[in-house]
């Protein structure tokens, strides 16, 4: 029994680490047949578990999205890496402090020893470099514009301008969001303004969305290369910095924007990757900035920070050598 019940933990481990498994992999990785394979994840669908059959050649499996969230798995980094995020969440998204709090006990409890004693001594305050202008969301706003970008939705909100009297009535915004993305410690959505015929740019903390969503869109093309560059053209002149690129970050945006620092660009592209770009002093420096990332990342360019990349990693190769 406790054989199996390990099995079923490295499979459900497995199963996790990437989308799909070829049948065959999977019983070599657990040195067992592929029958066995087939019994493991019956057993696993009967505990919730909503692993599919994918066709192909091999044939495989894949561990789908549920109606319910299964209990999942996490080795020692990963638990670690939850457990700082959770202490830190709150830096830039509101309302999520007392799930925060208690997805923190959750983990705490089922924590091994070492791991709880590590956890518990590495207890965080968050010092915001950025304070004086970074503001807060509420995660049901960020949610619902998140969900209409994803969705090419036409978004309705009520907007604060800034220099709005209290008692002036404004109309609501009519929008097709295009991109959440955050600069210097705000969030901001890029969007077509439907009432004025032109892009825009919105601080998500003066917005107040509406209820349904409009008709369905089809995206327009930026007036810049990508996101990243938009944004940094509407800010112009205040990163004097001389070399600017871009990465893709296996990472939550929220998580990224929190350590990404002033004059950097996060724009959320699922809701685990996000589209990083930073500048810096040299392309070696920006290179090793976004190494700082623990996470898996591609690098977008320009060129010269990719070349500046390869040479970094042959400089620490040869070093840990």
């Amino acid at each position: 029994m406790s054989e199996t019940s390990a099995r079923l933990l490295a499979l459900l481990s497995l199963l996790q680490a990437r989308r799909d498994w070829p049948g065959q992999l999977l019983a070599d990785r657990l040195e067992v047949s592929p029958r066995t394979v087939r019994r493991d994840v019956d057993r696993l669908r009967d505990l919730g578990y909503p692993v599919r059959a994918t066709k192909g050649p091999d044939g495989g499996y894949r561990l789908d999205a549920g109606a319910d969230l299964p209990p999942l798995l996490f080795d020692d980094d990963q638990a670690i890496a939850v457990a700082v995020a959770l202490q830190t969440a709150t830096t830039t998204v509101t309302g999520i402090e007392e799930g925060a709090l208690r997805a923190l006990a959750t983990v705490r409890q089922v924590m091994p020893a070492r791991l709880r004693q590590r956890v518990d001594a590495l207890q965080v305050t968050t010092v915001d470099r950025y304070a004086n202008r970074r503001t807060t969301v509420d995660s049901e706003q960020l949610i619902a514009i998140g969900t209409a970008v994803r969705a090419n939705e036409v978004l309705r909100f009520d907007y604060a301008a800034p220099r709005a009297a209290e008692e002036e009535w404004v109309p609501p915004r009519k929008v097709e969001p295009h991109h959440l993305v955050t600069w210097g410690g705000r969030w901001y959505l890029v969007g077509w303004d439907l009432d004025r015929n032109d892009w825009r740019t919105f601080r998500v903390d003066r917005m107040t969305p509406k209820t349904p969503t409009g008709p369905r869109f089809t995206p327009r093309e930026l007036p810049a290369p990508d996101v990243a560059t938009y944004i940094s053209s509407k800010f112009r002149g205040q990163d004097r910095n001389p070399c600017r690129g871009e990465a893709i970050l296996q990472a939550k945006a929220s998580d990224i924007a929190q350590w990404a620092g002033h004059g950097a660009v996060v724009e959320e592209l699922t809701p685990t990757s996000c589209r990083l770009a930073l500048s810096g002093w040299s392309w070696t420096g920006l290179a090793a900035t976004f190494g700082m990332f623990e996470c898996d990342l591609e690098f977008v360019g320009p060129q010269e920070l990719k070349d500046a990349a390869t040479q970094l990693a042959a400089r620490y190769r040869e070093a840990a050598s």
